[in-house]
């Protein structure tokens, strides 16, 4: 979401919040009167516009097109006018994020979108050597939904790995306004500049908000993962790919960038990926809080 919109939202939410707890009940009610009263407006104006469009030539796929803008799509929802149903932009959310499932040896499926508006997913094909593949395609899940419905009213997902029993993930949840609730331990989404430049079948190690990343191109495809290597703990350095598997220049040890960076060596070892994404040439990629930790793997 547009980071200014968003930061309008907050603002709302925190004014309302202000007036909701006002001593006196006569301007209580009244300012949530007047309030509601503006969104109706806007509402009843925004419906009109759409109106005026939906009559002329082409006019349906303009309406298409603002509904898939970020910023334009958030304002539709919030006045119940998006041209796409909750389902249809979850469904077109998931196939916008299935390529990178893939990239990770991963897929979803959608199972129900209930009527109180949670969405249950079925994650499938995890990689089974890393412990944190499961936490990565919930980033990239959780934040394609959020993008395209961010009025769902909760996100549960079941992981299943080949080896394990299906275990529910619960990601976070939207309160009952629309606004998302997240822990004080939350993934950041940061913007990565400069990978346009990146060769096919080359690597580059960017500092992104303090973390050194190591971003690896195979094909038009690009992953990233922390710029060490688990076997020796050094840095990759000179670090050279050989089709998709990445050699450490130190130990000699290969890792499978298209397999959530497995070791192809020495079983149980792999890299920490990262979930990337790249909506309109530009990528981004999320963070976890510097004090994460993941458990270590039991396979």
């Amino acid at each position: 979401m547009d980071k200014d919109f968003e930061k309008g939202i907050e603002r709302i939410e925190e004014q309302i919040r202000q007036i909701e707890s006002a001593a006196d009940p006569s301007i209580r009610a009244s300012a949530v009167d007047l309030v509601q009263s503006l969104l109706n407006l806007h509402g009843a104006g925004i419906e009109r516009m759409l109106e005026v469009i939906a009559g002329k030539e082409d006019g349906q796929l303009l309406i298409d097109e603002l509904g898939d803008d970020e910023l334009v799509g958030s304002l539709l929802i919030l006045h119940g006018l998006h041209p796409f149903d909750l389902s249809t932009r979850v469904i077109r959310a998931l196939e916008k994020v299935e390529p990178y499932l893939k990239s990770h040896g991963g897929s979803v499926e959608l199972l129900e979108i209930t009527d109180a508006g949670v969405v249950r997913l079925r994650l499938l094909g995890s990689c089974k050597s890393c412990p944190s593949s499961t936490v990565t395609l919930k980033l990239a899940i959780e934040d394609a939904i959020r993008q395209a419905a961010p009025d769902v009213t909760g996100i549960e997902a079941e992981g299943v790995t080949p080896e394990t029993n299906p275990a529910v993930i619960q990601i976070s949840r939207p309160a009952g306004n629309g606004t998302r609730k997240e822990s004080t331990k939350t993934s950041s989404w940061a913007e990565v500049d400069g990978l346009n430049s990146l060769k096919p079948s080359s690597v580059r190690a960017l500092d992104i908000s303090g973390r050194s990343i190591l971003f690896c191109r195979v094909g038009e495809n690009l992953y990233a993962y922390g710029n060490n290597c688990p076997s020796c703990g050094q840095a990759w350095g000179d670090a050279q790919l050989e089709l998709t598997s990445l050699l450490c220049p130190t130990c000699g040890q290969h890792y499978d960038v298209m397999s959530a960076g497995r070791g192809l060596d020495t079983s149980g070892l792999h890299l920490e990926p990262f979930p990337l994404l790249v909506e309109r040439g530009q990528a981004k990629i999320a963070l976890p809080p510097l004090t994460t930790s993941f458990a270590p793997s039991t396979n």
